[in-house]
């Protein structure tokens, strides 16, 4: 059973499941499962809408219907007394669209990761908000802590289609603005731009007194460029088109692209921000795996 489970923190996997709702509760079933086996069993991942009466709280706050049916007194939960507000970032932006081969997009893969995460957050009673981006800020959900709610954000992450140029500094900025209390922030993004930009969006949520985990999204050929032979490129935002021999500049691109992402990876160390890197072929748990650990220190 536990084998079955876990095939679904493979992308491979989940890309074949077309609800958003399914894909989210797989992935997390899946990782709470690996996590009875690692290191991280300690991790609290139980989902309560109610606790235990306990001396001191508001009678007017006990469920009679769950009284009715057990004997026996618990407090509904309130959305001030979640253990940890959070809102998820997420780019969607016309080069998310991008996929090599029959892998996940990258929006889809980050859609996906939004979903397990928010689903997961749930779970433990985490309040969780959804803003989506582009060169604008086109949607923001503020956090909250229920079940219902969480069904509207999958409905939304669902429905997410890769649209508008680039411009995550600038929509980073005005989503900085608008989260009134500090809390974490995740953001999943390629971050294909100017890394001193986003940087500065970055500090901005800190500067505010956010946690800020930043996971980097990428296909595997962007980042190794590993595509062989006479090969046409386009870009995704603007249609221009080059042609080119990928061998021949492989060599000075991976040295490219590898300072461009140990620049985020430093910048982000420097102002205690947490980065991981992902590519659409990495195993969802191993994001979910850096959400709890960063969510347990902060505790």
């Amino acid at each position: 059973m536990a084998e079955s489970t876990n095939q679904f923190l493979n992308p491979r996997v989940v890309t074949r499941l077309a609800n958003m709702e399914l894909r989210a509760r797989l992935v997390v079933e899946g990782f709470i499962t690996g996590l009875h086996r690692s290191p991280y069993h300690g991790f609290s991942v139980e989902f309560a809408e109610h606790r235990q009466y306990m001396p001191g709280d508001a009678i007017r706050f006990v469920d009679w219907k769950i009284y009715g049916r057990t004997d026996r007194y618990y407090i509904k939960q309130y959305e001030e007394e979640t253990n940890l507000r959070s809102t998820i970032v997420l780019d969607t932006s016309l080069s998310m669209g991008y996929s090599s081969g029959d892998r996940m997009s990258k929006l889809e893969y980050g859609a996906s990761l939004a979903a397990a995460l928010a689903y997961l957050m749930i779970r433990q009673q985490d309040a969780v908000g959804l803003a989506c981006f582009d060169e604008e800020l086109r949607s923001y959900l503020p956090p909250h802590a229920t079940r219902a709610y969480l069904r509207q954000l999958l409905v939304s992450l669902q429905n997410v289609r890769p649209a508008g140029k680039t411009g995550a500094a600038r929509a980073l900025h005005r989503a900085a603005d608008m989260m009134k209390r500090r809390g974490l922030v995740i953001i999943i993004s390629d971050l294909l731009e100017d890394p001193a930009g986003v940087i500065s969006a970055l500090k901005h949520f800190r500067h505010r007194k956010n946690e800020v985990i930043v996971m980097q999204v990428l296909d595997p050929m962007e980042r190794t460029f590993a595509f062989g032979t006479d090969a046409v490129f386009r870009d995704v935002e603007t249609s221009e088109r080059i042609t080119t021999l990928p061998w021949q500049i492989q060599a000075s691109y991976r040295g490219a692209m590898e300072q461009f992402l140990e620049t985020y990876k430093r910048q982000c160390r420097e102002h205690a921000i947490d980065y991981v890197m992902l590519d659409t072929t990495t195993p969802f748990d191993v994001a979910l795996t850096e959400y709890l650990a960063r969510r347990e220190r902060l505790h």
